[in-house]
């Protein structure tokens, strides 16, 4: 088993190795700075799935994309957002750091009715589906954190699917009460007669439903990862689907490079566990964020490696957050100044940022050195009411 897994360690830097050649002169004219090849133009196809940690292009599952040049889709935001999922489609490099992005999927999680807020666990439920926050859980429009809310608030959330029934949401916005219901997670308790089945407590009847992509009513199966859209709220508990459609897809063809952020479920060994429904095996993964002895269900990581025979064979295993313990969360902007007005009122990419804070540290200059056409780099652990405060800021 051992030669096993270092064959398929040799066979993803061959793959990224090969899949190349040429120079940054493969970028696009408006690629940002530090995206690309690296200047060795070794570039793989490649997958991320996650949540949106920073802009400079974007940033995903650690590794930042140019998006310049891709087709951008997003179901139900405008513009691309801290915190939202994604799907991104493109090349990377050989070490699995930055990349170019060809497509960009987005669309909301979960859309609904906000119950059972409970502040102190960081919970709440919306049409049957527990929703879970931690540190990394941005908020916006108007929100600072779940004390924002109260019960019968229309909310959309971005998140990971879980445990059955379960999201982690990366964020949670404040909606008025007409928008339209929309909920995501595994299928469970399939009745191919009655046309229904369950996620968390929220029974969906796809009788009048359309399918998207390669799902349809016959590829319906217990466990799969759905994204359903209704048109009006549940009543009784049962929510009339008009279209259903699958979760962000994982490649399933070998040696796809893959980096993915979820939840792990069905944990057994380091060898054998779940993210996203893909089965994983980290057996020989490098594992950074925390001793691996700490992973289980219910721990939020982010991996990579590669597909074979329906498994990702994961070289790097980062722990972001161990349920009952405090977890670091980093969010990023790079670019330059614009919009200042003073160092608690500016932007980067588009995104306001607060450099206000006494605990702020600059480098390569201080906050008098902020002006509008400056380029940064700007870090911080926290987002709220979509604003970044900001801990650094490292004039570029």
């Amino acid at each position: 088993m051992n030669h096993y897994r270092t064959g398929l360690l040799i066979l993803l830097s061959t793959l990224l190795l090969s899949c190349g050649g040429g120079s940054d002169s493969s970028m696009s004219a408006g690629a940002a700075p530090g995206v690309g090849s690296g200047g060795t133009g070794m570039m793989a196809h490649a997958v991320s799935i996650g949540s949106v940690s920073g802009f400079g292009s974007i940033i995903v599952d650690n590794v930042r994309y140019d998006i310049s040049t891709a087709n951008v889709s997003l179901a139900d935001e405008a513009s691309l957002q801290f915190g939202m999922t994604v799907r991104v489609d493109g090349s990377v490099d050989t070490a699995l750091s930055t990349g170019v992005a060809s497509q960009v999927t987005s669309a909301a999680d979960l859309r609904g009715t906000a119950s059972s807020i409970d502040t102190t666990e960081g919970t709440l439920t919306v049409m049957g589906v527990l929703v879970t926050t931690d540190e990394a859980t941005v908020y916006d429009d108007g929100l600072v954190n779940l004390a924002g809310l109260t019960n019968g608030d229309t909310v959309q959330a971005y998140g990971l699917p879980a445990a059955p029934g379960s999201l982690r949401a990366t964020r949670i916005e404040k909606l008025a009460p007409s928008a339209a219901p929309v909920v995501s997670g595994a299928v469970a308790n399939l009745n191919t007669g009655t046309q229904t089945f369950t996620i968390g407590n929220l029974t969906v009847n796809y009788a009048a439903a359309s399918f998207a992509g390669t799902l349809n009513a016959n590829a319906l199966a217990n466990g799969q990862l759905v994204r359903v859209r209704a048109a009006a709220s549940p009543v009784a508990n049962v929510l009339t689907a008009t279209q259903v459609e699958p979760w962000y897809a994982v490649p399933t063809a070998n040696n796809v490079a893959v980096a993915l952020e979820g939840v792990i479920t069905n944990y057994t060994s380091l060898g054998s566990f779940e993210l996203l429904g893909v089965p994983m095996d980290a057996s020989s993964a490098q594992i950074t964020g925390g001793p691996g002895n700490a992973i289980g269900n219910g721990v939020k990581v982010e991996v990579s490696g590669a597909i074979n025979n329906g498994v990702l064979i994961v070289t790097k295993l980062k722990i972001l957050k161990i349920p009952g313990t405090g977890g670091p969360a980093a969010f990023t902007l790079i670019g330059t100044v614009g919009g200042y007005g003073s160092a608690a009122s500016f932007r980067v990419q588009g995104h306001p940022v607060d450099a206000s804070g006494n605990n702020v540290v600059f480098v390569n200059g201080t906050a008098a050195k902020l002006a509008n056409g400056v380029s940064v780099t700007v870090t911080g652990s926290q987002i709220v009411n979509g604003v970044l405060t900001a801990s650094q800021v490292t004039f570029n």
